[in-house]
Order: structure tokens, then sequence, then C-alpha cells
């Protein structure tokens, strides 16, 4: 790979933002204006357009990665109201997840996580309204959310030989897998000591296919692919005539270990992979593949064709896949233009061999053979989103933009100065990174909402001190120009999100009685026990309006007390908590849950337990006390 100096790049840059300043100049964009032009059926000003009504609903869920929070922050579009918090890679208080044995089960041994990218289900490469998928970049895991009630079902992870989970979670047409890969690379299987000097020779990346099961949604490892040790960062999955490939950009292809900020940004072109997952399939039945780690892992050197380099400039971030699959855009983040290929071009360099190099036995497909523009969208683009109307939104993290530009097909005159495709910009405050348009990576956008999640707020807010919110910004997008319409803060950190049609999901708010199939579970107030059996103290306990029955229990210290709680109600919003004083415990339990609790007893006294999640007129009624003897104290009856 050839290293060309920064100074065109620096140059090209320079003469960028001057147009870019320019352009906006004349398109009057402060962001601040009204365009009655974009305005929808609701209303025509801004504050009409997000306004929902006390008592109505929005449209759409819009589901933020809540970063390293380890939480999913569900609002709504247009009012952006925070409706509830997911929790899924950390402990959540609110809910009482990670106090009950099932959810500390799947938490494991972590207590965070760092959310990056959500990805809803997909059948026939449309959202279906059946899972939420996100990753943990920290831990290198992805997790399962149900869209049936809300709540995180499983957590896989750590992913075998994958550092670092950026990639992902990116779901295929209908859900195959969720493919991911690797930010950081390592020695291989992990576990193994290698000096970074070594780091070219003995480090390695993958690319993974997380299989997931089409009825229950419970994921297994799949396969992976072997890569050189570059840093994989974002990806996007195929459809029509990229149907069964995946694609991931690349930083630092330099695989420099240290120093990256500089060493890593010396190439003109860094590398995304195009992977024919469908292939890669075929390999490991044909049994091509070598167990590592219990995982079949192909090494794309010894099996060709399911894996080939593209020269994307510079350092870039994004690959987005348009909604008819042929236009893959890739975005540079340190170049002031955004990359068209053409899949249909892609195919054909392959049939033909158009390959201008190749690196560790991997073919790079000829970069002008499959170009099809680069369209000059200003400084730092990241992420591009489409409407579904020919319309692509690329965020420009250092101009602080949306740039709206027309997808290909073009004119020969447009194609001849593709500076006339930007059709628009719009403001955002400040520094975006993420975007989301509802539906963008399906074969059905939406098209009338964007969201632009911004990395800094600036005092845009009232002052909470040194520890600042992020913004978030919605955009109406129905109108040849943006508008800018309404704006809310976020607690760190949304790195991406998806927007689902309300109408695709039906939660329920109600566990029905007879889906209980928890052996422990006691459904009226002379069902509940607690017994003794050795050192354990097991109860089944009742949680209804307004009591705990039992609302005593005895035991001692040095026992194990193991509670299942049944909320029995059978009404909508009449949730339970159990709080047992100063023992660090607190669970929600939902209208027809169990739920388990185990605590080792420690401390004698007598502890009051009580209700946490207000729940009646009575509410402050609903309390028990737990007595716990010193330990040679009488033992209590068998």
């Amino acid at each position: 790979m050839k290293s060309i100096s920064k100074t065109p790049f620096l140059l090209a840059a320079s003469l960028a933002s001057a147009g870019a300043l320019a352009f906006l100049t004349g398109c009057g964009g402060s962001g601040n204006e009204t365009n009655t032009a974009a305005s929808t059926a609701k209303g025509t000003s801004p504050a009409e357009q997000s306004y929902v009504a006390p008592g109505e609903k929005d449209d759409y869920y819009l589901f933020y990665s809540g970063g390293h929070s380890g939480q999913v922050f569900v609002a709504g579009i247009p009012s952006m109201r925070h409706i509830s918090t997911i929790p899924v890679f950390s402990p959540y208080p609110g809910t009482g997840y990670g106090f009950d044995e099932e959810s500390k089960e799947m938490l494991g041994d972590y207590t965070w996580g760092d959310v990056h990218h959500p990805g809803l289900s997909k059948t026939d490469g449309n959202y279906d309204g059946r899972w939420l998928f996100v990753n943990d970049n920290a831990n290198n895991r992805v997790a399962r959310i149900d869209l049936r009630d809300f709540k995180t079902k499983q957590i896989l992870g750590p992913i075998p030989n994958s550092s670092g989970n950026h990639g992902s979670s990116f779901l295929t047409e209908n859900s195959e897998y969720v493919l991911v890969a690797t930010r950081f690379s390592v020695p291989l299987p992990k576990g193994r000591y290698v000096p970074l000097e070594d780091y070219e020779k003995e480090f390695n990346g993958v690319v993974s296919g997380i299989k997931v099961d089409s009825e229950s949604g419970e994921m297994s490892m799949g396969w992976q692919v072997l890569t050189p040790p570059f840093n994989w960062d974002l990806g996007s999955t195929g459809k029509g005539p990229s149907s069964g490939w995946a694609f991931w950009t690349s930083y630092n292809t330099e695989m420099a270990y240290d120093t990256l900020e500089m060493k890593a940004s010396q190439a003109d072109r860094d590398y995304a992979a195009f992977v024919n997952w469908k292939e890669v399939e075929k390999a490991v039945a044909a049994g091509e593949a070598e167990i590592v780690d219990g995982v079949p892992v192909i090494d794309p050197e010894k099996t060709k064709g399911l894996m080939y380099f593209v020269p994307v400039g510079k350092s870039p971030h994004g690959i987005d896949v348009d909604p008819s699959g042929r236009w893959i855009v890739a975005s540079g983040k340190l170049q002031p233009t955004t990359t068209v290929f053409d899949f249909e071009k892609v195919l054909a360099a392959i049939a033909n061999k158009q390959f201008q190099d190749e690196f560790r036995g991997v073919p790079v497909l000829d970069y002008n053979a499959i170009l099809e523009g680069e369209v000059p969208v200003g400084l730092g683009p990241l992420h591009t989103q489409y409407d579904g109307k020919g319309n692509a939104y690329t965020s420009l993290y250092i101009e602080s933009v949306v740039a709206k530009w027309k997808m290909p097909p073009w004119s020969a005159e447009e194609k001849a100065n593709l500076e006339s495709v930007v059709t628009d910009k719009m403001p955002v405050h400040y520094n975006i990174g993420h975007l989301v348009i509802g539906a963008s990576d399906t074969k059905e956008p939406y098209g009338d909402w964007l969201v632009a999640m911004n990395k800094l707020s600036k005092g845009r807010h009232l002052s909470v001190g040194p520890a600042q919110p992020e913004s978030s910004q919605l955009i109406n997008i129905t109108g040849e120009k943006m508008e800018m319409v309404y704006e809310t803060y976020t607690e760190p950190e949304p790195h991406f999100a998806q927007i689902l049609r309300a109408d695709l999901v039906k939660p329920i708010e109600v566990y029905p009685k007879e889906e209980n199939h928890n052996p422990n579970a006691v459904w009226q107030l002379d069902q509940a026990e607690v017994v003794r059996k050795g050192n354990v103290v097991e109860g089944k306990i009742v949680a209804v309006r307004s009591r705990f029955g039992p609302d005593r229990i005895e035991a001692k210290v040095g026992d194990e007390l193991v509670l299942h709680i049944t909320n029995v109600e059978q009404s909508t919003d009449m949730i339970h908590g159990f709080a047992l004083v100063e023992h660090d415990v607190n669970v929600i339990i939902d209208p027809g849950e169990t739920k388990t609790l185990r605590i080792k007893l420690t401390k004698p006294g007598v502890f009051p337990y009580y209700c946490t999640n207000f729940c009646s007129a009575l509410h402050q009624e609903m309390q028990g006390y737990l007595e716990v003897k010193p330990a040679d104290d009488v033992a209590l009856a068998d």
C-alpha cells in the first residue's frame, strides 16, 4: 500500500472548508429557520410538528444505544420524549436488573458494557419488530432484547477470538446472523502472549457470524474469518444485488500498534472488507475451517473467493448500503468526500479478476473499476443514511453538519461536477457522530425523520456542571430542504440508534399467568410459604396490592435466604418491588412475573422489607420483616 503525504489532503480540506462555508451561506442554513416546504401534515411550525398531546402516542420508537452506561434508551418520535431504559450490560436498580438470580447469571462477571450499535431484526430485508440486538465494545458481547416485553433475554460472549466488538450489530436480510468485527487485534487464540513488536506477524482480527435461531432468537457462534491486524470499524449488510454480502471499513491498515493518532493516518487509503458470508457458510460446511477456541475459523488466504479488500480514503468510518443494495457508500473521516461504489461493478470486477493488488492472499479490487463517484460532501464525513427517495444524508463531524445529496444514477453533467448533487446542508450542535433515518438499512426506509446524535452539547442546556449531556436533534426530511424541529439531551452516549414504526411492535404489558411456568410461582396468599432445608431458608412469596405474603420471615446468621417472589397482578402497570433494608437488594416484579433472590445472611437483627414501586394508596403499608437470629440461637423448626 502506498504512503502519501498529507499535504494534498490538507489543501483539499481547506478548499472544501471554504466551499462549505460558502455553501452554507448560500443555503441560509442557520438551523433555526423554519422551512415551510418541509412541514408535515401535523402543522407548519417546528413546535407543532414534534408536539404529541398528553395522552397521545408517538409514531415511532427510537432505540438509542446507551454507550458506556451499558443500556438502551427508548424514546418516541416525533416528541423525542424518553419513555424507558432497557438495562442490558449493567445492573439497573430502576428495574431491579442485575439483582435477581436470572439477570445476575446473564451479566456474569461483568458490571458494565459499552453499547454502540443497536440492530433490529429483519425479515426479507425489512424490520419485523421481533428483536433488538446490541453490542458490547468493551467485553466482546452481543445481547438480544425481545421486543415482546422490551427485556434483555440473552447475552452471548465474550466472543472467542474477538477483541473490541465495535463492528456490530449488523443483521443480515432474514436475521440469519448478527455480524461482528473486531476493533482491536490480539494474538490468537486469546490468552496467548506475544510482544507488541511482533504485531504485524502475530496479531489478527476476525469478522464473525453470530447465528440467530429463526424461531427463538437464541444466538450461538457460527463462524469467523481471519483478517490482518487492521482496526475494523463499522459495517453493514447487503440486499438486492449485494444480498449475502457484508461490508466493514477499517483504519490502521498501516498496522501500527502505538501512537495510532499519527501512525494510523499515514496511508492515503485504508481497506474496506467485502465479505461473501454465504460463501463462508459453504466453506465451513466443506470442512475448510480450522477450529480456534471452539469456533470454525476460515483463513481467506487459503480459501479464496469469500473476502476482498477495497481501498477507501482516508481513515474511513461508516460504510452503508443503500435500500436498493446496489450502492455502497464509504466515508473517510479525514477526507472531504464520501465514496460511492457500484456493487454491480464489484461483481463484474470479481468475475473479471480486476484486482489492483493482493494483501496477504486477499485480492484488492481495482478502485477505479468499481468507483461510481467521490461526492464532495464536506469535512469529516462519518455515516450515511437514506430516505428511500433517492437521497443520502451524511454526517460531517468536523463541520457539525448533515449533508443531503442525490444518489446515483447521475446524469453526465452531474457526474462531471459532483458538487452539484449536494443539495442541502443543515448545521447541528455540535460535532455529529451517527445519524439515523427510520429503516435506512432496510429495503423500505420511512424517509420522514432524521435524528442527529451530536457528541457535544456545549452549554445549549441548563448547566449541570462539568459532566455534560449529549444532544440529539430531530430534523424533518420530507421536503426539499431539511428543517430542524427539536432538540433534546441524553446521557452518554448514543453512538447509534434505530427507529421502528410503532405499529410493528405489540408489546405485552402483563405476563399472562398461564405463561408463567416457574415451578416456584405461587398465586394466592394461602399458598405462600417459607421452609427451611438445612441452612437454606426458601420462601415462595406473593406480592399483591398491598401486602407481601408472608410478611414475616425467620432465619439465622449463616443461612442462605432464597426468595421466589411472584407478582400475582394481572392488570397493566401494577408493578411491585422488593427491597431488603441494609442488604443492597432491590428487585422489580412485573405483573405475572416471578423473580428469585439469593442472599447470604451475615448479621443478626430485624430487617424490614418493602415494596419499592408505588403500587396503590396503601403502598406504604406493603412491607414485612426478616428476623435474623444469632447463629448460635435455637434452630428454627425444619
